[in-house]
């Protein structure tokens, strides 16, 4: 059975920090890319940041110099560390995991940043 379960969302100022985590528990398969998307209302699913197993990374423009990715590959984890937030960055954040063939998503956290 396989799942992908996030944490760490919630409200903050504007300029706080944030840090999600997602654990996938996928079994029998090789996890390969992981990567954090988010979906404001009214608005498409945008990717924020991608890591692959060797470690390399991508970002959003709009969260270059804020927003770090990482990942633990012996626990199947990755973290989206978030400083500096806006209130552009109100979204529900969602993990995605690739293990070839397939791309699997968690059922997202709401992040608010709001004063």
């Amino acid at each position: 059975q396989v799942q992908v379960v996030e944490s760490g969302g919630g409200l903050v100022r504007p300029g706080g920090s944030l840090r999600l985590s997602c654990v996938a528990s996928i079994s029998g398969s090789r996890i390969s890319a992981m990567a954090w998307y988010r979906q404001a209302p009214g608005k498409q699913r945008e990717l924020v940041a991608l890591i692959g197993t060797s470690g390399s990374t991508d970002y959003a423009d709009s969260v270059k110099g804020r927003f770090t990715i990482s990942r633990d590959n012996a626990k199947n984890t990755v973290y989206l560390e978030m400083n500096n937030l806006k209130p552009e960055d109100t979204a529900v954040y969602y993990c995605n995991t690739q293990a070839f063939p397939v791309s699997y998503w968690g059922q997202g956290t709401q992040v608010t940043v709001s004063s």
